[in-house]
């Protein structure tokens, strides 16, 4: 294993940590917006959509950036056929092991407890396996998402480190502006869109296929942004670039969010809202790397024990976060009529829940490596490891 050269960035171990808790406001907020989830209120409300909404449009995007920076970063570091063990241990261990532990549960309560699977007695065999794949992967898609970026990253993050030259390898080099970038990621969304679009007009039942867009939408879709991690990295004038606060940047992200929304609130599919998706977001997202790796490196780049504990935690809350979510929008929800209270107390039940199940899980070393992919006695080498770079390899 090759020595430390870097120091550690404090700022990334807040990113991650903040972006992997989001995932819980963002589903108790699904509860109360106007988007149809397996438990709602009966009333949505505009306030906590519009903060779902915003929430959704980066979120997802900047994580994979994250995982691609830390991901190559580990790559330097080990050698290829190591860093494509440790990497899939980490990611592949804890998929496996949430679906017995979690999302099979999870189906089981959905299938009794809400209105889920009313219509399952009338669907074919297709139909029942087909949404069966989807319940079971549920918001475990990011692992199984990381696990084929990581196989697919064993041969181009090569190409990265060899500096092959490329076109688009060229391009990311050489970019010295938000601009460049952001056009190039607008190209990725266009190229996207037009796949989509074609699916769309001659194999729509794949659209509809959980696998297929598990493995390959998504795949294709944050492929692009795990990659630039990987040069935000490997390349010293990216990773300025981003850590560079851009005013036309964040004017430009406001529009986008304001355009987001009209399209998932008012367009349609016949008039290209999955299209226009995928363009809006893939700029979105590329520009609000910038947004909040500057906001973060100014304020947040800077040792927390605080941070740390939540680094620590944060797989195992996202992952346990789910089927609690569903659990207060089944049974409790109903029984708060203000959406805004309702939402607040929906934060305090999952998290104090989830941290408690954490602290729980840490007590048993079975749970650790399942929720982890290592065991607690870990190699002298492997102690010894900054811990941005332990801790990444958990996600």
């Amino acid at each position: 294993m090759k020595p430390q050269t870097q120091p550690r960035e404090f700022f990334l171990d807040s990113i991650r940590a903040y972006l992997m808790l989001l995932g819980i406001p963002f589903h108790i907020s699904l509860i109360y917006s106007s988007h149809i989830w397996a438990v709602n209120s009966v009333t949505p409300s505009d306030g906590l959509t519009i903060f779902n909404d915003t929430i959704h449009a980066f979120r997802m995007q900047v994580f994979f950036v994250i995982s691609g920076y830390f991901s190559y970063m580990l790559y330097e570091r080990y050698e290829r056929q190591k860093w494509l063990k440790v990497r899939l241990e980490r990611v592949a261990i804890p998929l496996a092991a949430a679906f017995p532990l979690i999302t099979i549960p999870q189906l089981f309560f959905l299938a009794n407890f809400t209105d889920k699977f009313s219509n399952w007695s009338s669907m074919d065999f297709y139909q029942k396996l087909n949404i069966t794949v989807w319940e079971l992967v549920s918001h475990l898609w990011f692992l199984l998402t990381l696990v084929i970026l990581t196989s697919i990253s064993f041969y181009l993050f090569r190409a990265l480190k060899e500096n092959k030259k490329s076109r688009i390898l060229n391009i990311i080099r050489d970019a010295d502006s938000l601009g460049k970038i952001s056009i190039l990621f607008l190209f990725f969304g266009l190229i996207y869109a037009a796949f989509n679009r074609t699916l769309y007009l001659f194999a729509p039942q794949l659209l509809g296929n959980g696998a297929f867009n598990f493995i390959v939408m998504q795949t294709l879709f944050y492929l692009p942004f795990f990659f630039i991690g990987a040069c935000t990295y490997k390349f010293a004038n990216l990773k300025s670039m981003f850590l560079k606060p851009s005013v036309p940047g964040c004017i430009i992200c406001i529009l986008l969010f304001a355009a987001y929304m009209i399209n998932q609130h008012v367009n349609t599919p016949e008039l290209y809202s999955m299209e226009l998706d995928a363009i809006i977001t893939s700029l979105l997202g590329i520009l609000m790397v910038n947004v909040v790796f500057s906001f973060s490196h100014y304020v947040l780049n800077f040792q927390s024990p605080f941070v740390t504990y939540l680094v620590n935690a944060s797989l195992f809350v996202y992952l346990i976060h789910h089927p609690l979510t569903l659990i207060y929008g089944a049974f409790i929800t109903p029984l708060i009529k203000s959406d805004w209270v309702g939402f607040w107390l929906g934060l305090v039940f999952v998290f104090g829940i989830a941290f408690f199940l954490y602290e729980v899980h840490k007590r048993i070393p079975l749970l650790r490596f399942l929720f982890s992919g290592k065991w607690q006695f870990m190699k002298k080498e492997e102690n010894e490891a900054p811990a941005a770079n332990s801790r990444q390899q958990q996600n």
